[in-house]
């Protein structure tokens, strides 16, 4: 049992040699894109939300 949990933690650090980070650029760039489109969905569901809202006050009037 101690022994599969040694070849585990092995295998983990191993594969996290394998792990390629992103440099501060990258990181950065992702970042901006994210927020980009967080920012553009809100855009988008507060128009939705205003036609939602305007219909809603016509029909129940």
């Amino acid at each position: 049992m101690l022994q599969k949990i040694r070849q585990f933690l092995a295998e983990v650090a191993l594969e996290g040699k394998r792990i390629h980070w992103p440099n501060r650029r990258d990181l950065v760039d992702s970042t901006l894109v994210v927020i980009f489109f967080i920012v553009l969905l809100a855009i988008v569901i507060m128009f939705c939300d205003e036609v939602i809202r305007r219909f809603l006050a016509i029909v129940l009037g």
